[in-house]
């Protein structure tokens, strides 16, 4: 039988006399702002209520690591397996309200000499929470022990943005608090007295799993491919007549790997679970599993086997990998929003016995037909997904030849020929609810007309423009506010620039514009500038004219 003892405490008594750290096998920070506000949102209520209220932040669990002697001081080393999201917020707000403080004050710089030493310890430089996994860039431990903030424009990864965000969020409310609420000696009680967490400190890594699905079972707010990470670790526990150190430590490996490539990327552990267990269903499927039935479906696949369990985790890191090549390549990622053509990108990109040049060319084939049909028609994600998807398994499970598979997307696309496809951009809004279509239509006309001029294509202006929003690199030739009712949101009247520079030309007539469009360097913008120079204008005839050129390009870039 299992016996923890769980501990209720307080935030102060939560940090007293122990050192945090977030083992390389979790995944990254990754808490957003909505999820901040709603913390920061029941801190103002819970000052509203009065001081003899108190706030539940629900369970941590952590595994004891021993002991480490800092000083005079001695401290129990915890590695954190669940709470690390709410735990690494409430550490950077600590930081904030430190860094906010004022010296000056004597009360202030009383409890500015606390925090300090409570999140850097001051004998030894250690933190009170070392951010191990996927922080390469040390964000996290410069803030705690110099206040040192980069930009969030300087993140490379979700992870990384989130932590810059997150320390961005953590000002706003400090100054919100300070100029609306109370003053900060305030904040700083609530935090360390009237914030509560029940802790279970672990001794084995076993028993860890087992009281992560307890809590789970009982409302624990935590992700499906977190959940199937505890399920197969503690698989692998019980299995009998295992090495079960040797496999613990290569399945840390395996995920510490998957957590390293979900943390590039917002979104894609939900997108990597399901497509795992899709592409890996028993029989050809017609719909994307829920994660849900996606880590169902794996478990199942593990078989209560080292080498099932082996198999799985390498199978998700395969997946995982390959979902990230695609959201990675701004091209492909910009096709369609459309889960299930993305699973037969994906199911593709995971061939290796097909050469790199045919994977270049069934994805391209891929690209065109994905985008006739989800692009430039429109249609939403109720078509073709069964089409998609069974392909998507044959591809993984059938060892389709590069013609098979060729076939099988010309058939996906044979009821959506070029002809009709080009015939929805023809004096068509272009624009609303077209943005994220309509920059890769640009861009790949800007990869034509470099073609066309024999020029080695220019990648660096395009990555500041996939980086940006999209709207804030589409210009109305023809202003937005001055142009006619039918004419504004034409293909005709539409052009990419460089990040921000419309706002700065929006409202100038045409030919004003016609220089700086030159000067961007971008091939599409020069044409449509030496376009506006020889007619002076742009007028219901030269809006024509440019949706013409283009429309009559995209009929035989997207042909078959």
């Amino acid at each position: 039988m299992i016996k923890i003892q769980p501990q209720y405490l307080s935030l102060s008594k939560l940090l007293d006399r122990r050192l945090f750290r977030i083992p390389d096998y979790q995944r990254a920070y990754s808490w957003t702002s909505q999820q901040r506000d709603d913390l920061f949102d029941d801190l103002i209520k819970t000052h509203v209520k009065g001081k003899d209220e108190g706030h539940f932040m629900a369970a941590l669990v952590c595994l004891r690591r021993g002991t480490q002697e800092l000083g005079t001081d001695e401290f129990q080393v915890l590695d954190v397996v669940d709470g690390q999201q709410r735990i690494t917020t409430l550490i950077l707000l600590l930081k904030t309200i430190c860094v906010a403080l004022d010296s000056k004050d004597k009360t202030q710089k009383k409890l500015q000499g606390e925090l300090s030493d409570l999140l850097v310890k001051p004998d030894s430089d250690e933190l009170l929470l070392l951010q191990t996994n996927h922080d390469s860039s040390h964000y996290f431990s410069d803030y705690l022990r110099k206040g040192k903030i980069a930009p969030v424009s300087n993140a490379n990864t979700t992870a990384d943005r989130e932590i810059l965000l997150a320390i961005e969020d953590c000002r706003r409310f400090v100054s919100r608090w300070r100029d609306n609420v109370s003053d900060l000696i305030a904040l700083g009680a609530l935090l360390k007295n009237r914030l509560y967490f029940l802790l279970h400190e672990i001794e084995e890594e076993k028993t860890v799993y087992t009281v992560f699905e307890v809590l789970n079972s009982r409302g624990l707010s935590v992700s499906w491919l977190d959940r199937l990470k505890s399920i197969l670790m503690g698989v692998a526990f019980e299995l009998p007549k295992v090495d079960t150190d040797s496999l613990i430590k290569e399945l840390h490996t395996k995920w510490r790997d998957i957590y390293a490539v979900i943390g590039l990327r917002q979104g894609l552990s939900t997108e990597a679970l399901r497509f795992a267990a899709t592409l890996r269903a028993r029989t050809a499927p017609s719909r994307t599993m829920s994660e849900e039935d996606a880590v169902h479906a794996l478990r199942d696949l593990a078989l209560n086997s080292a080498k099932g369990l082996r198999e799985v985790a390498s199978w998700l890191l395969e997946v995982t990998k390959a979902s990230d090549r695609v959201v990675a390549n701004h091209r492909l990622n910009a096709v369609t929003r459309i889960s299930q053509a993305r699973l037969l990108a994906v199911a593709i990109s995971l061939r290796d016995d097909i050469s790199k040049a045919d994977k270049e060319k069934l994805l391209a084939q891929w690209e065109r037909v994905t985008f006739r049909i989800y692009g430039m028609m429109g249609n939403d994600a109720r078509t073709r997904v069964g089409d998609y998807i069974r392909l998507a398994w044959q591809v993984v499970n059938e060892n389709l030849s590069k013609a098979e598979i060729g076939r099988g997307i010309a058939a996906i696309g044979k009821d959506f020929p070029i002809e009709k496809a080009v015939d929805e951009l023809r004096n068509a809004n272009c624009y609303e609810g077209w943005e994220v279509e309509l920059r890769y239509f640009m861009f790949r006309y800007e990869e034509h007309l470099s073609r066309n001029k024999g020029m080695i294509f220019s990648k660096d202006q395009w990555e500041k423009i996939w980086m940006a929003s999209p709207s804030d690199s589409i210009e109305h030739i023809h202003a937005k506010s001055k142009a006619p009712e039918k004419q504004k949101h034409r293909l005709g009247n539409l052009v990419l620039l460089t990040p921000n520079l419309n706002s700065k030309l929006s409202a100038k007539p045409a030919k004003e514009k016609a220089d700086s469009y030159i000067k961007t360097g971008l091939l599409v913008a020069g044409r449509v500038g030496a376009m506006i120079s020889k007619s002076g204008a742009w007028s219901k005839k030269e809006i024509e004219a440019w949706e013409g050129e283009l429309v009559a390009w995209a009929e035989k870039e997207w042909a078959d």
